[in-house]
């Protein structure tokens, strides 16, 4: 309804981009990906503010707002954040 055209896979979301440079600050509708690195993507969440995503865990999980690390490679759970992207139309 944005607009904005998203492959369905993380990894495809993450290197589809653009990547946003460390430090810039994060806004509403950007993108955060985790996993082991850039090109070991596993999930993505909806930046609803900084520091906040909505997110789905896991199959079956109850999707809700979630708070997350701002900084790339800062530890969530078993992966680190691999960068943030800022899809655009």
């Amino acid at each position: 309804m944005a607009g904005i055209s998203l492959p369905r896979v993380a990894q495809d979301q993450f290197d589809a981009g653009p990547q946003l440079p460390p430090g810039t600050p994060l806004e509403p509708g950007d993108l955060v990906f985790f996993g082991g690195g850039p090109d070991d993507v596993t999930h993505v969440g909806l930046v609803v503010s900084p520091g906040v995503m909505v997110d789905a865990p896991y199959t079956g999980a109850d999707v809700r707002e979630d708070s997350f690390p701002t900084t790339i490679g800062a530890p969530f759970g078993s992966d680190v954040v691999v960068g943030f992207t800022r899809p655009a139309s």
